[in-house]
């Protein structure tokens, strides 16, 4: 990936106790080749009303996400992460491993 691929980081902040009482999946993502790419996958799915915080490990492939089910669910997730890559240069995919 080449410098022009910088993203700026989206800053949401959740409280605790709303993290401690959301809903948590967590999704395996691939498609992520540098810290940008990380970056691209959160602010995707931090943009959906329902997600509290999300925390994308690039070198796990995967992604931590805490939101409400009555907003938001795992297939809008997904969705969130295929169309952080939606640019024709980036292509994200994502399967709940566990919820």
């Amino acid at each position: 990936m080449s410098d022009n691929c910088h993203v700026e980081p989206i800053q949401k902040s959740a409280l605790d106790h709303v993290i401690q009482s959301a809903n948590r999946i967590l999704l395996s993502v691939s498609g992520m080749g540098c810290p940008n790419c990380a970056t691209r996958v959160r602010n995707g799915l931090l943009l959906l009303d329902g997600v509290h915080d999300a925390d994308v490990m690039l070198n796990m492939r995967m992604a931590e996400v805490y939101f409400d089910e009555n907003m938001v669910s795992a297939e809008m997730l997904i969705q969130a992460v295929i169309g952080a890559g939606n640019d024709g240069r980036h292509n994200y995919q994502a399967q709940v491993i566990a919820s």
